[in-house]
C-alpha cells in the first residue's frame, strides 16, 4: 500500500512537471546524453528561467522517439501455434528532462517517460499465453512493459493495456546531487556505468546495455546511493549501494542488494580501475586498464566472481579502437574479444543452469557461450550521414549477429536511423537457433528491420 501511494504521488508530480514544461516555451534544443557521470552538465536548454525564489535555475529538455520494426518469425519457433510470418510493431517514447540547480553544490534531476508500444509481437505473445499459461510475458520478446519489481521504488505505472498494445509512464531518473571539492554524493534513481567494454562489459554490473543495443542515449536507472571521493595524489574512489526487492515477495532483502567500490588511478600513460563488490549473493573482484599504443586506444577488463554456491568464474573483455581518414572520409572502428567464464557449449543445458538463468532474468548476461569476437566500423559519408556495421560472433559455433545501419542528422535536432538485425548460423548454434530442452521448439531471435525518428528538444 505504501509503495502504491508513493508511486501515485510521484507520478502526480510528474504530471505537474509536464504541464510546466509544456508552457515553458523558452526551452531550446540540446542533444540528450546518457547520464553516467556524477558531474551534472546542462543538456536541455540554452536559456533558463528564474523563479521568484531567486537564484534557482531550471532547465528543460528531452526527446521524442518514434520507431517501427518488422520481424520475420519462422514456423519452427515457439510462436508456431499462434501463427508466424512477418510481425509489424511500433512504439513512441517521450522523455522529459527537468534539471534544477538550487545552489552551486545542490542539484536535482527528474526524467519522466511516457511509452507506447503496440503491434503483432504483443498480440501473439498474449495468444501464446492463453495456450500456455505457464509462460511469462517477458521471457521471449523484448519490448514488453518495463516494471520496477526489483527496484526499491515502484515508479512505473501501466496506464492502459489492450490485446495488442500498452501505454505506461515511469520515472527513469529521480535524484539529488550534492557536489563539493571533496567529491559528490548522489541519492536516488540514476544510471552508472563501469568498465571499458563496447559490446560486452563484465565490470558493468548495474543494468548494462544489451550487446545488440543500437540506441544507447539512455541507460535504465536504478535506485542507489552513489558517492565519489577525490583522493589527492592518487585518483578517485566511487562507492555504490543499490537497494532492491525480491520480485517474489516484494520485500527488501540483503541478498538482493549490491554494495560496490571502485578505485581509479593512473600510472604513467595508463589508467587503472580496481573494483570490489557484493552483488546479490555473490562477491565480485575486478581490475581494468586503459592505455594507448600509438594512436590506438586499448582497454582490458577482467572480473572474478565468487559464487555463493562455491563455484567461481572469470570474465574478460579486451578491445582496441582507432579512427582514421581514407579517401577523404572519416572512419572509426573497434575490435573486441569477450570471454564468458559462466558460458556453456551446450546451450540447452545452459538454460537449465540456475546461475545462468537468473543472470539472464536480471539483465546482466546476454549470451550462453564462452568466446566472442565483435567488431564495429563507422564511415562518415557526409557530416550529416554515417553508415555503420556491428558484428557479434560466437567463435565456437560459429554463429553471430550482423547489424548494418545508417544515421542521418536531418536537422540540428532531428535524427533518422534505419537498419537491420540479421542472425546467422547453422541449426543448433547459439544465434542460428537451438532446440529448447525437452521440446521440439527452436530458440532463435527473428531477423528484423527497423526505422526510428528522434526529435531532441
Amino acid at each position: 500500500m505504501y509503495r502504491c501511494c508513493l508511486k501515485k504521488k510521484l507520478l502526480l508530480v510528474c504530471g505537474i512537471v509536464i504541464s510546466l514544461a509544456f508552457f515553458n516555451n523558452t526551452a531550446t534544443f540540446a542533444r540528450a546524453q546518457s547520464n553516467s557521470k556524477l558531474s551534472p552538465a546542462p543538456i536541455s536548454s540554452k536559456s533558463t528561467f528564474k523563479s521568484f525564489w531567486g537564484n534557482i535555475d531550471t532547465h528543460w529538455g528531452g526527446r521524442l522517439k518514434t520507431a517501427g520494426v518488422s520481424s520475420r518469425v519462422t514456423d519452427d519457433t515457439i510462436f508456431a501455434p499462434v501463427g508466424t510470418g512477418t510481425y509489424y510493431d511500433g512504439s513512441a517514447n517521450l522523455r522529459l528532462i527537468n534539471e534544477t540547480f538550487f545552489t552551486d553544490f545542490l542539484y536535482f534531476e527528474a526524467d519522466y517517460e511516457l511509452l507506447w508500444v503496440g503491434g503483432d509481437s504483443i498480440r501473439k505473445q498474449k495468444q501464446l499465453e492463453s495456450l500456455l499459461p505457464a509462460l511469462k510475458r517477458r521471457t521471449f520478446l523484448p519490448g514488453t512493459p518495463l516494471n520496477d519489481d526489483r527496484r526499491f521504488l515502484d515508479l512505473t505505472d501501466t496506464i492502459k493495456e489492450e490485446d495488442s498494445w500498452f501505454l505506461l509512464q515511469r520515472l527513469d531518473r529521480l535524484f539529488v546531487d550534492i557536489n563539493g571539492q571533496w567529491g559528490a554524493v548522489r541519492i536516488g534513481r540514476q544510471a552508472v556505468t563501469w568498465g571499458g567494454g563496447f559490446v560486452f562489459n563484465p565490470m558493468d554490473l548495474f543494468n548494462p546495455f544489451a550487446p545488440t543495443a543500437i540506441d544507447r542515449d539512455y541507460k535504465i536507472g536504478d535506485d542507489m546511493v552513489n558517492v565519489q571521493l577525490q583522493i589527492p595524489n592518487i585518483g578517485n574512489f566511487q562507492g555504490l549501494y543499490v537497494a532492491r526487492r525480491n520480485p517474489e515477495n516484494h520485500e527488501i532483502q540483503s541478498n538482493q542488494n549490491s554494495a560496490a567500490g571502485k578505485l581509479h588511478f593512473s600510472a604513467g600513460n595508463t589508467e587503472f580501475d580496481l573494483m570490489g563488490a557484493r552483488h546479490y549473493k555473490d562477491e565480485v573482484a575486478g581490475i581494468g586498464s586503459t592505455g594507448y599504443l600509438g594512436n590506438t586506444a586499448w582497454r582490458l577488463d577482467g572480473t572474478w566472481t565468487f559464487r555463493h554456491d562455491g563455484d567461481n568464474y572469470l570474465s574478460i573483455v579486451a578491445n582496441m579502437d582507432y579512427s582514421w581518414v581514407w579517401f577523404g572520409k572519416n572512419i572509426y572502428g573497434f575490435i573486441e574479444y569477450y570471454f564468458n567464464g559462466l558460458g556453456e557449449n551446450d546451450y540447452g543445458k545452459a538454460l537449465t543452469d540456475p546461475a545462468i538463468f537468473e543472470r539472464l532474468a536480471r539483465g546482466e548476461l546476454f549470451v550462453l557461450g564462452r568466446n566472442y569476437l565483435s567488431g564495429h566500423l563507422e564511415i562518415e559519408l557526409h557530416p550529416l550521414l554515417k553508415v555503420s556495421l556491428t558484428a557479434i560472433n560466437n567463435l565456437k559455433d560459429p554463429s553471430g549477429v550482423l547489424q548494418p545501419y545508417a544515421t542521418w542528422d536531418i536537422t540540428q535536432n532531428l535524427q533518422l536511423t534505419g537498419g537491420l538485425n540479421f542472425y546467422w548460423g547453422d541449426r543448433g548454434s547459439e544465434y542460428g537457433g537451438f532446440t529448447l530442452p525437452g521440446t521440439d521448439i527452436r530458440s532463435k531471435t527473428p531477423d528484423s528491420a527497423y526505422l526510428w525518428l528522434i526529435y531532441y528538444f
